[in-house]
């Protein structure tokens, strides 16, 4: 039965090699760097709550005027 989702050893070899043939053994640190910050950008953003930066101050709730105490 053949199973395309799988990648064996050999095929990973293959494909590691015509990465390094493409883009030159000095690039590669350089590229996985920027997906590491590309991945860690995601992170961050699925991590972080904006709901409280959208809310629009109400004019009506402005703050409480107290009286001073003497």
């Amino acid at each position: 039965m053949f199973i395309p989702c799988m990648i064996g050893y050999g095929q990973l070899l293959i494909i590691v090699f015509v990465v390094i043939l493409l883009f030159g053994g000095a690039k590669i640190p350089e590229l996985m760097r920027g997906m590491g910050r590309g991945v860690r950008e995601f992170k961050d953003a699925m991590n972080t709550d904006y709901s409280s930066e959208n809310k629009q101050p109400n004019p009506a709730e402005g703050p409480e005027d107290k009286p001073a105490d003497k």
